[in-house]
């Protein structure tokens, strides 16, 4: 309920001026000291406010434009001069996130009108937490101040997912460098910078249903509580990576493709215990960290979508990454944030969600599983993977048909890990001997006079050492990656490796061989 201050106070440098101030919105409105302030006189002052959050809607309005990550882990991408150029004109993105401070996109940035996300590198968070106020201080005064005020550096994040990291040493240290960052904005003149760090979904322990979210208990009261309060106090975001594509993939069996691409017209869920109905994933999501911040103590916090989107492709044993549902989820996700007024969750109707799509281009040299290098809007080549608008102003009737999707179900046949046809020997050696020295006598069978063995071929041996690896690890997270050297096919393989290596008996030495994951092809 809106309420005005109850006491009277006079305004710094002004004897004859008093005030009242709106509690929850912070409105102050001023009268002469010498007149009594009637009932009339608060009528007015209650439709003044009411004047003022009607403009306060409209730029929240503005606030709710998406905009685009634009990672840079690509040896073929276009210069950051051209990907401002498409960011403006082939998406309609008003922000942008960096994942860090590069000057020459921060150049490229200058009077253009899109908000700038930067962030501070992980590997120092450490030293800026421990060491004097001087290094933040001089971080600032480097990656932030020569940029200012042309390119409109809005938001500074301090690491990235820093609390999903397995070094758990960096974790007290977050919240001490955010206030030290925040500290040296604040000192050096760009205080209208809000700081911030994003987190994953893993930083809550329990995420169904919503009214239940907890954050981890590892976390909850030596690093969230003090970074809540610490956003609370700044009035800054609580950032979060949301993707329904995660959640979604894992249990497809049980959770609706269409709830979690924000296309269900008649799949709805209700919390026992709230009673909200939920009509998709995605505000399930966000609905549990507001109701885990609330456990702790801070209900109002606003969220900031650091990260969110779908794949547009990936590796053959990946589920549903492909061109039809990352243009689906994200046309929807972007109709849904720019929606006017803004439509907000279950538990925050009508709160703006301010935004970012993972990711402008598809990056070719991200690690991990294939879908890692395909969450792009657009190619390298700087070509639209699907037509989206960010700014939700183009009818989704001018877009072009999409090509119906082939792996929304599970692959069945079988897959290999393979050396890539393109790879350095050097790296190949190396990504060989990682292999060979993970698991239980993963390369045993290839070792010098052993019956698998081929000394004269290095990618022979990186074949078996792929597939073995990728054998025992697979259902614990291993990838066929090896950053690049190595890839899944699903050309069967088997004839090619007996006819070259008469001796390895497939039964004994290559289990793998006659299950789903059988050794791989020989490139030479």
């Amino acid at each position: 309920m809106d309420r005005w201050a109850g006491s009277l106070s006079t305004v710094p440098g002004n004897s004859v001026t008093q005030y009242f101030e709106h509690y929850s919105s912070g409105v102050r409105l001023c009268f002469p000291r010498n007149k009594p302030i009637t009932k009339m006189v608060l009528v007015v002052a209650h439709l003044l406010l009411a004047s003022v959050m009607f403009f306060s809607i409209g730029s929240a309005e503005m606030s709710s434009k998406v905009g685009v990550c634009y990672g840079q882990l690509g040896n073929n991408l276009p210069s950051p001069q051209e990907s401002v150029e498409l960011m403006i004109k082939s998406l309609k993105a008003t922000r942008v996130k960096i994942y860090d401070a590069n000057p020459k996109i921060l150049k490229a940035l200058k009077n253009i009108d899109i908000q700038v996300s930067i962030m501070v590198p992980n590997e120092i968070i450490n030293n800026i937490s421990l060491s004097s106020q001087t290094l933040s201080d001089q971080w600032v005064r480097t990656n932030v101040l020569p940029y200012l005020p042309g390119t409109k550096i809005r938001y500074l994040l301090v690491g990235n997912e820093i609390l999903s990291l397995p070094d758990k040493s960096i974790w007290p240290n977050l919240v001490p460098a955010m206030r030290k960052i925040r500290k040296s904005l604040k000192t050096l003149g760009a205080r209208k910078i809000k700081v911030g760090t994003p987190s994953a979904m893993d930083v809550l322990q329990s995420s169904f249903p919503p009214s239940n979210g907890t954050f981890r208990s590892d976390i909850s009261e030596s690093v969230m509580r003090p970074m809540l309060h610490f956003l609370n106090r700044t009035k800054s975001f609580f950032f979060v990576d949301a993707y329904t594509f995660f959640p979604w993939s894992s249990d497809p069996k049980n959770i609706h493709l269409d709830y979690a691409l924000l296309e269900s017209t008649n799949i709805t869920y209700t919390d026992p215990v709230t009673k909200l109905t939920y009509t998709n994933l995605f505000d399930q999501m966000l609905d549990a960290v507001v109701f885990a911040m609330k456990r702790l103590g801070y209900p109002d916090i606003r969220i900031f979508i650091a990260e969110t989107g779908w794949p547009n492709g990936g590796d053959y044993d990946q589920i549903g990454a492909n061109i039809y549902n990352a243009a689906t989820y994200n046309r929807n996700i972007v109709k849904k944030l720019t929606a006017k007024p803004a439509i907000g969750t279950p538990a925050r109707p009508g709160w703006v969600l301010p935004s970012f799509i993972f990711a402008l281009y598809n990056e070719n040299q991200k690690p991990g599983p294939g879908t890692e290098r395909h969450f792009g809007l657009l190619y390298p080549n700087g070509s639209h993977v699907y037509e989206i608008d960010l700014s939700g102003n183009a009818p989704e009737k001018e877009y072009e048909p999409l090509p119906k999707p082939t792996n929304n179900e599970p692959y069945k046949g079988k897959i290999w890990c393979v050396a890539a046809k393109v790879a350095n020997t050097t790296a190949l050696s190396s990504a060989l001997s990682y292999a060979c020295s993970q698991g239980n006598k993963t390369c045993d069978p290839i070792q010098a006079g052993k019956p698998c063995s081929k000394p004269d071929s290095l990618v022979w041996k990186a074949n078996y050492a792929f597939s073995s690896y990728w054998s025992q690890f697979r259902k614990l997270g291993g990838t066929c990656y090896f950053n690049g050297l190595a890839k899944q096919t699903i050309k069967d393989p088997s004839k090619s490796w007996i006819l070259q290596v008469p001796k390895c008996d497939p039964l004994r030495y290559m289990p793998w061989m006659l299950g789903d994951l059988p050794l791989g092809d020989v490139d030479e």
